[in-house]
């Protein structure tokens, strides 16, 4: 029982993380740097194990091209963008809006109906996340666009939006094509890397990389180590609890990952935790917590549960 939030507490790790890799590096070459390295370890791994997975058709092109700019490229640039401004706890909060998106990508791509509880859960959740706009940190109040909302915030829910879009298009690609996630991603993160290279090559200054040789030695330490908790523990452990919890627990845990993100941040860069941050995300659970009972009646996480279950 106590596995999912040791998954979350470690996940959430990865946006202090994040922050600290943005002391050595600049976003679009950690970014790129990154996605590399996790594509390598992935199609090294299809290449050694399973050589036949690494296949994919004409016609899985562009579709793995289009999950590359939007999931791997642009959710990845912006989110580590934002970083730059925001607090971890903050990002990680912003994150929360994922289940909003997921619900209106569902409704296009899936035809799954929205009701009036639903609509006042996501109405309740949207109220919770409005006060954390109003935390200001560091040069972000430099940056304000639209209102109360900041450039750096428009990043970060533009990675989440990109984020989620992602999930999505990953979904309708291996259902549809046969592809195996795996091979999806491991391309996808190649291809993402290498455009957020080129990017970082026009805008950032080589000399000869954006790292200063003094802190070459930290921003490999951070690149392996968030790629290692992102990428290659964080994912396998979650698809291992997916065979003994339903996806539904898995989700409400998940919700927690702002707190966990500000205990990290604390721990990390001593940066106390925001109450404010704490009090809205409770606000966010019982608006989500109305959204999934209605999901439960409607059979959509039944289904899904028992898809995982069929599917170990």
């Amino acid at each position: 029982m106590i596995l999912p939030f040791v998954l979350f507490a470690i996940w959430s790790s990865c946006f202090a993380l994040g922050k600290m890799a943005l002391n050595f590096s600049t976003p679009l070459f950690f970014t790129g740097s990154r996605m590399l390295l996790a594509s390598l370890l992935i199609l090294g791994y299809l290449f050694i194990k399973k050589k036949s997975q690494l296949k994919f058709s004409k016609k899985q092109i562009i579709p793995i091209g289009i999950l590359a700019i939007l999931s791997m490229y642009l959710t990845n640039a912006l989110e580590f963008y934002g970083l730059q401004h925001l607090s971890a706890a903050k990002t990680c909060f912003i994150y929360s809006l994922t289940p909003f998106f997921a619900a209106f990508f569902s409704y296009l791509h899936f035809k799954e109906k929205m009701n009036f509880k639903k609509w006042l859960g996501m109405i309740i959740g949207f109220v919770g996340i409005v006060p954390v706009f109003f935390i200001q940190t560091g040069n972000e109040s430099l940056t304000k666009s639209f209102f109360l909302i900041s450039l750096p915030e428009l990043a970060i829910i533009g990675a989440t939006l990109f984020s989620v879009y992602g999930w999505v298009l990953l979904r309708i690609l291996v259902k549809d094509n046969s592809l195996s996630p795996l091979t999806a991603n491991g391309w996808s993160m190649l291809l993402g890397g290498i455009l957020a290279l080129t990017h970082s090559y026009f805008f950032d200054t080589w000399s000869p990389i954006p790292v200063a040789s003094a802190n070459a030695f930290g921003f490999l330490k951070s690149l392996f180590l968030i790629t290692f908790v992102s990428n290659v523990l964080c994912y396998n452990l979650y698809g291992h609890l997916l065979k003994r919890f339903t996806a539904t627990f898995m989700s409400f845990v998940g919700l927690l990952s702002p707190i966990f993100a500000s205990l990290s941040e604390w721990i990390l860069l001593k940066t106390s935790p925001s109450p404010i941050i704490l009090l809205s995300t409770s606000v966010v659970l019982l608006g989500l917590w109305i959204v999934y009972q209605e999901e439960l009646k409607q059979g959509y996480i039944t289904k899904k549960a028992k898809q995982v279950s069929s599917s170990s």
